[in-house]
């Protein structure tokens, strides 16, 4: 009997021996792809209209792509569309928008001194084709890690509110 229990634990202290310290080499199932760093030839040219970050670039030039082509603002603020503007904005916009701060899109306060009244209403009530068509909007997107904005299939009377309200964050 002690002959077969020494028998066994010899042959279970060489088994563990011969496991050991072997490392089985990786097996690659199915396919690998093996990628390389791209590389260019030729440096990279900024322009001074890409050294500048898309939220903070000022382009007054442009309408955006949609179906506000004019915007009239009265010299002052309607209180109560802007009132309205904020109950829509804090709904519908406060996801993604932040006053005073970057957050998942660019804070709305001082975009009337950057943006034309068209081009704000455009990119609330048109979001996908002005990413698309307006290369402001491409470069926001681009800014902003690829996070679209959403259409909130706001009517035209809400985004006029909101950019009211945009008017009194300046």
């Amino acid at each position: 009997m002690k002959t077969i229990i020494k028998g066994i634990t010899l042959l279970f202290v060489l088994i563990m021996i011969g496991c050991g310290g072997k490392q089985e080499e990786k097996k690659e199932d199915g396919f690998s792809v093996q990628r390389k760093k791209a590389t260019t030839e030729q440096p990279i040219e900024t322009s001074p209209a890409t050294e500048t970050k898309a939220s903070e670039r000022v382009d007054m030039s442009t309408k955006g792509v949609g179906p506000i082509k004019s915007v009239t603002l009265a010299p002052e603020i309607d209180q109560a569309m802007a009132d309205n503007g904020k109950a829509i904005y804090d709904q519908m916009c406060l996801a993604c928008h932040r006053v005073g701060k970057k957050f998942i899109g660019p804070p709305p306060n001082g975009v009337l001194e950057r943006r034309t009244p068209e081009w704000i209403m455009n990119m609330i009530l048109n979001p996908q084709e002005m990413v698309q068509q307006d290369p402001l909007a491409k470069d926001l997107l681009q800014e902003f890690n690829g996070s679209p904005m959403s259409n909130q299939g706001l009517t035209e009377e809400q985004a006029r509110a909101i950019l009211e309200y945009f008017r009194t964050l300046n």
